[in-house]
């Protein structure tokens, strides 16, 4: 079976996590999808396959006879959505011999326009796989789940023979918390890959430090024709708060490297205001400094509205992977290698976000990121191809030999 066939039932299973529950996992429906993963890796031949009480999926494929002291190599992906835009089924289309052009998608009245993706163009002639515009496609992370998948029939189906293989499938992931309670030790890898977003070929070590900022205004709500130097409008002070950030470092205006402050919700009236942001910077002082702002904004509103008016809670999310990842670089110079022999002109690059490899590289399992030949991710117009899916199982699969390879696996 093809990845992307594979593809196309996972995402029929709804799978959004809740930022707000304070379960694990978040969303019960999570298990829904786990279930039946464990189920066919144990058609796949995996062995200690299970599905613990938070929702993780574990498997390993044994080593081939002599293998057994090879490098055990690991690939892990999450299989929750983003909740936005997932409120029904989704309904995959799929698009033979794409034409390169603008592409309706369903009747929903949303277009893949090449004037927003130019990439479309050089997708030309490949099948395309969106949904029908009303919802997410979820190939961000299930994509990473049917390759993972594919590669354990392809390795088992072409007789390759490999080392110990950890296969892991995490809930969460999209609000944060996919690593928390990875069982790493039960795992049993010393290396690991995640599989997750982004065009195949794609290689990321380098992610941001994040952090997520709630803060509460509590206003003094008062009539407005005698309210001279009594009223606090908790609304108006948190849009003088947003106004004290600076308006360059916003998702819209960077890139690369460059970091941001990024408003995700804003609710209120006079009486009580909320503020969500999610903090992101690749350099580790800037970040600091980041925050750092935040903190005296929220000094100087009190110093300004008395004492208590604005609260600020600060979470961090996960830090830059590069630290944990640079002694142990063979990672990357591997990835590139598997790449090449797939077919496939590797690009490392910064992530501007992160992966669940980013805890687990803190956690002791050095976990860099490869993309998943997906595109658009989070949203109606994500897309992705079934040959960009197959080149990244043929990454995949290169990748296993290189390190059941006698030879300098870790350079």
């Amino acid at each position: 079976m093809r990845a992307y066939e594979r593809l196309i039932k996972y995402v029929k299973v709804p799978t959004p996590s809740d930022e707000r529950s304070e379960t694990h996992p978040t969303s019960q429906c999570q298990f829904d999808l786990a279930h039946r993963l464990a189920a066919e890796l144990k058609e796949l031949g995996a062995a200690d396959v299970r599905v613990d009480e938070n929702c993780y999926v574990y498997g390993k494929l044994p080593a081939s006879a002599g293998y057994e002291t090879r490098t055990s190599l690991g690939f892990i992906a999450h299989m929750d959505t983003v909740s936005d835009f997932a409120d029904h089924e989704v309904n995959p289309l799929v698009h033979p011999e794409y034409n390169g052009e603008d592409l309706p998608l369903g009747t929903s009245g949303r277009t893949l326009e090449l004037s927003v993706f130019p990439h479309l163009k050089t997708l030309k002639g490949r099948t395309l796989i969106t949904s029908d515009g009303t919802t997410i496609l979820g190939a961000d992370d299930k994509a990473g789940v049917a390759e993972i998948m594919t590669l354990l029939e392809e390795l088992e189906k072409r007789g390759i023979p490999h080392g110990p293989v950890s296969i892991g499938f995490t809930p969460d992931e999209e609000v944060g918390q996919g690593a928390d309670l990875f069982d790493v030790p039960g795992f049993g890898a010393e290396f690991a890959y995640t599989v997750d977003g982004g065009p195949e070929g794609e290689i990321e070590y380098e992610n941001f430090n994040a952090a997520g900022a709630r803060i509460r205004i509590t206003g003094f709500n008062v009539h407005p024709g005698s309210s001279k130097d009594t009223m606090i409008n908790a609304a108006a002070v948190a849009c003088e708060i947003q106004s004290m950030l600076p308006e360059k470092d916003t998702p819209r205006n960077t890139e690369g490297y460059e970091g941001f402050f990024h408003l995700t919700g804003m609710k209120g009236d006079v009486a009580q205001a909320e503020m969500e942001y999610i903090i992101r910077d690749h350099d580790a002082e800037k970040f600091a400094a980041r925050e750092a702002l935040l903190q005296e904004i929220v000094k100087k509103m009190n110093e300004k509205y008395g004492s208590g008016t604005v609260e600020l809670e600060l979470k961090e999310q996960y830090r830059n992977m590069a630290e944990k990842i640079r002694p142990c670089f063979h990672l990357i110079e591997n990835a590139r290698e598997a790449a090449r022999r797939a077919g496939i002109e590797p690009e490392v690059i910064p992530v501007r976000g992160g992966t669940d490899g980013a805890r687990l590289s803190y956690m002791g399992l050095p976990c860099p990121n490869l993309g998943t030949g997906g595109y658009a991710c989070h949203g109606p117009y994500e897309h992705i191809t079934a040959e960009g899916m197959d080149l990244t199982v043929e990454l995949l699969l290169e990748l296993v030999k290189l390190y059941s390879d006698r030879e300098g696996k870790k350079q």
